[in-house]
């Protein structure tokens, strides 16, 4: 591992190449005639295209999945899906420790870089339980899809697909192998399908630093004030979104309409689910009303929680945002969240990351409507921010995209993967402290 720390680079510039590493050989993979169901080998971009929206599990695909790839092709994709959801610190770090390599200061810092932490105390511990969890939660999501999936196709079949959908839905990927673009349209009011997704996104979506301490609590019987805020946005966000797409979807007749309450129901909490960067759904993106559209849209720049398998800005963010926010309204000087004084870096990074995620949304939409011709303003906006939020829903527009257009993807899923903060300090050179402080200034806000 010491031989990849070069000198001169950062925990965030390693990051950054390492993930491009992975989807470069990815998309090598993804080129090989073995790779594809006919034989024919698939062009680079659009092989680029699936490894990127792969390791970064997003979900955006321009060529169906369960019709273009062979096993060999898919099973690149889900290790690409594995790794990209964990980090490839995380198997770096397995890989060493079973090799019985000490890992040193500099490994536990760019795994704390990783994982977003905030000391590189515990990380080696953290990371095995990362990945002994994993390996739970993915295998018991299987085993219950599976079961089910085999009441429509033969056993050896439906634990594949139970495999490849627990993978993919726990990492947040939103890849299916159903065939021509489907998702999960046949099981939109199958509660036993329904509600294994819906957990298997939550779970990965509230991060492993929260899983953990989830999992020390009979002992120690205390949460940061990180996974208060985590659960208490994730339950609000989850709850106020499935009660507003019922209301929006109910006499929608291409959506909730023809289903009874039940049904109704499953899908509206589905749809409150999955737009935390998960990219499944139970019904057709396309037919949806725009009061549901602008919400996803919404949910999905707002993402899941730091350190976890999701994207997004990160609910953590959302939450000082919106603290901040009353805060001045109040006329108050300290932003509190959970009777905790938020410090002004953690205030200052939020926006940051609010901000320099609504640019590149903003930006990334301006582009697609200028290459890409004869859609609606919504489908640009969409499809800009669920790159951006490595979410994987689409109203239909990845398919048609232009060359420009994809490249254009390809980059908003990786700065969307890594964080605009990442990706920033990768870039810029290392600032060092000013030996003074300049005059203040001040003017006029609002």
């Amino acid at each position: 591992m010491k031989n990849i720390l070069l000198e001169g680079l950062n925990p965030s510039k390693i990051l950054v190449l390492g993930f491009a590493l992975v989807i470069f050989i990815g998309a090598f993979l993804l080129t090989l005639p073995i790779a594809t169901a006919n034989g024919v080998s698939l062009s680079f971009l659009d092989a680029l295209f699936t490894a990127t929206s792969a390791t970064c599990v997003t979900g955006l695909v321009v060529v169906d999945t369960g019709n273009t790839f062979s096993m060999f092709g898919e099973i690149v994709i889900l290790v690409l899906i594995q790794i990209g959801g964990l980090g490839f610190m995380t198997f770096a770090t397995f890989l060493f420790t079973l090799l019985g390599k000490k890992i040193s200061l500099k490994e536990r810092i760019l795994l704390k870089e990783a994982y977003n932490a905030t000391s590189t105390a515990g990380m080696v511990k953290l990371v095995k339980r990362i990945l002994l969890f994993t390996v739970i939660v993915e295998g018991i999501g299987a085993f219950l899809l599976a079961m089910r999936f085999a009441f429509d196709m033969p056993f050896g079949e439906a634990m594949y697909f139970g495999i490849f959908h627990s993978v993919s839905i726990f990492n947040n990927a939103g890849f299916d192998i159903f065939g021509d673009f489907n998702s999960l349209t046949g099981y939109v009011d199958d509660p036993f399908v329904v509600l294994t997704i819906c957990a298997l996104i939550i779970i990965g979506g509230l991060g492993f630093v929260v899983i953990n301490e989830l999992y020390e609590y009979r002992e120690t019987r205390k949460l940061s004030l990180h996974s208060k805020v985590v659960l208490t946005m994730t339950i609000i966000l989850i709850a106020g979104a499935s009660i507003l797409i019922f209301l929006f979807e109910y006499g929608n007749d291409k959506t909730l309409g023809p289903l009874n309450l039940g049904g109704k129901i499953l899908g509206a909490v589905f749809h409150g689910v999955s737009p935390r960067t998960a990219g499944a759904n139970t019904l057709s993106m396309g037919d949806l009303t725009y009061a549901t559209l602008f919400l996803t849209i919404f949910l999905m720049f707002i993402g899941g929680g730091s350190g976890s398998t999701a994207g997004g800005i990160k609910v953590t963010t959302f939450a000082v945002l919106m603290a901040t926010v009353v805060s001045q309204l109040k006329g108050k000087e300290d932003v509190v969240l959970f009777k905790r004084r938020i410090v002004e870096e953690t205030i200052l990074k939020s926006m940051t990351v609010a901000v320099s995620g609504m640019m590149i949304v903003i930006t990334v939409t301006f582009l697609l409507s200028i290459t890409e011709h004869g859609h609606e303003f919504m489908m640009y906006l969409f499809e800009a921010t669920s790159a951006f939020g490595t979410v994987g829903l689409s109203m239909g527009l990845t398919p048609e995209l232009s060359s420009f257009g994809r490249i254009l993807i390809i980059i908003t899923m990786f700065i969307g993967r890594l964080g605009p903060l990442t990706l920033g300090f990768a870039i810029t050179k290392k600032q060092t402290k000013e030996a003074y402080k300049r005059p203040k200034g001040n003017m006029m806000i609002g």
